[in-house]
């Protein structure tokens, strides 16, 4: 009876139904189940706290239609939600969505039956407007059990910031995972209205894009716990509003690489310097601010709405230079509202905080980077902290944080003569330099500045274990910015 089409709406919709009846196939989905969680719907979508969340979805539609008296929405909720029955008429349309026969329903009185308009589906077009459908007939030809789904969906999308967050993913059973999680959140804010005399569901505790990420680790680390297979795959989160003239459609991508990245960063291997990085990460609360200036207590501890590094994550790869600047090597962000946490961040006072573990985690999921060229910067990250400690050599460490490549290049020049005056083995010789620097002799690489980073948080860490940096902070320059070292 059901499938996934590729199409959020009804795919999220599909998945809700299966969450609503404890199934993970939707091959397995039942008649039984689909009157179950019709009934559901029939008893919940017509009063409040629901009637004010589905406008939202469905505005002006027998659900949400103050104008429409009861007995005439419980009709219209009866035939929507049960055109997908054996028993109801078919017309020769077909469905944009699934393919099957367009329900033989009316659904409007301005066009033939089938057809469907926003107040049914969300984000599309109104009632006698022509615009954006096939030669200009007015109406979306959709099925029983299509329209079933879409008004599904709601149940299994997360409310944030007014709208609703619903998750994508061409893996279904992590598509499964998210709309599991939302919809039992929702059943239970359902409930607790209900008791209180709410109108209102209350509100996640986080923005669209900090709660997707939070919720994404936390479904990677009962997986995980559960020794369930991780299958690679990629995210799409739409954060939409149906609502009267300001409709609103924002997408969120995770490309495979992120969903790698972070599938591995929550393992036991890593999210001990993880967890630590990401707590750093909170939106700074100021006082006077009102309500949403607070933390608010979640799972046993206080946050605010926002983690940046979660948000940063859906900049990347494009931004992952930045990204390791800021997070990993611990340089802050000199603009931006002075509740950034970003803007606090400080090689000297968190260091401790400089991990080179997940930062090859990062540059080997993420960036794809050579592992000989990973394992050459680590060994000159290596031997470059050694010759810092041994020489208590403050000036050279100094003068790695430069941003000119010539001054970089003499740093290392002059730190090669003192070795191979005292008769030592030189730092870095020519050609692991080259693969590490630059892109043909004498000629710098477009990405030096990243690899220049690597390397100095290898000796960070390095040089935080054995004691030095603790006792030669002054070694490190006062940079104020990302952008600043010149």
């Amino acid at each position: 009876m059901f499938t996934y089409t590729g199409h959020p709406l009804v795919d999220v919709g599909i998945a809700t139904i299966l969450a609503f009846v404890r199934k993970r196939d939707p091959i397995d989905i039942t008649e039984e189940d689909l009157t179950k969680i019709k009934s559901y719907m029939e008893e919940n979508y017509i009063r409040e706290p629901l009637t004010s969340l589905l406008t939202v979805a469905f505005p002006n539609s027998g659900f949400t239609n103050p104008s429409i008296k009861k007995e005439k929405r419980k009709e219209y909720v009866d035939y929507v939600l049960g055109a997908y029955k054996e028993d109801v008429p078919r017309t020769d349309l077909v469905c944009v969505f699934t393919g099957r026969a367009a329900t033989g329903i009316p659904l409007s009185k301005k066009t033939q039956p089938g057809k469907a308009f926003r107040q049914h589906i969300p984000l599309i077009t109104g009632e006698g407007i022509i615009n954006f459908y096939p030669s200009g007939n007015a109406g979306l030809p959709v099925s029983g059990e299509a329209l079933l789904a879409i008004h599904a969906f709601p149940l299994g999308c997360a409310k944030c910031e007014g709208k609703f967050l619903a998750v994508h993913s061409d893996n279904p059973d992590l598509m499964l995972d998210f709309v599991r999680e939302f919809l039992d959140h929702n059943k239970k804010l359902i409930n607790l209205a209900k008791e209180s005399g709410s109108k209102k569901l209350e509100e996640p505790y986080a923005s669209a894009k900090t709660l997707l990420i939070k919720t994404l680790l936390k479904i990677e680390q009962q997986r995980m716990e559960e020794k369930l297979e991780l299958k690679p795959s990629s995210v799409t989160a739409y954060h939409l509003s149906n609502l009267g003239a300001n409709p609103y459609l924002e997408i969120f991508h995770l490309p495979l690489e992120i969903m790698d990245f972070l599938s591995n960063a929550v393992s036991a291997e890593y999210k001990n310097e993880w967890n630590l990085i990401v707590r750093r990460a909170w939106w700074l609360s100021q006082k006077g601010k009102g309500k949403k200036g607070l933390d608010v207590e979640n799972d046993g501890e206080t946050f605010s709405r926002r983690n940046v590094l979660y948000e940063d994550l859906f900049k990347l790869p494009d931004n992952a230079h930045s990204f390791i600047r800021l997070y990993f090597l611990r340089i802050p962000k000199s603009y931006g509202k002075n509740d950034d946490p970003r803007r606090t961040y400080s090689i000297k006072e968190e260091a401790s905080l400089v991990s080179w573990r997940i930062t090859e985690l990062f540059i080997r999921r993420v960036l794809n980077m050579d592992k000989e060229k990973i394992e050459q910067i680590k060994q000159l990250g290596d031997r470059l902290a050694a010759y810092v400690k041994e020489e208590n050599d403050k000036t050279f460490f100094f003068a790695l944080f430069n941003n000119r490549y010539d001054r970089f290049r003499t740093a290392l020049i002059k730190a090669n003569l003192t070795q191979v005056k005292k008769g030592k083995e030189p730092l870095v010789s020519l050609d692991p330099y080259i693969t590490i620097f630059e892109d043909g002799y004498d000629i710098a690489s477009s990405d030096w500045r990243l690899s220049r980073d690597l390397v100095l948080i290898r000796m960070i860490e390095e040089l935080y274990k054995e004691g030095w940096l603790g006792t030669n902070i002054e070694a490190i320059p006062d940079i104020k910015s990302e952008e600043e070292t010149e």
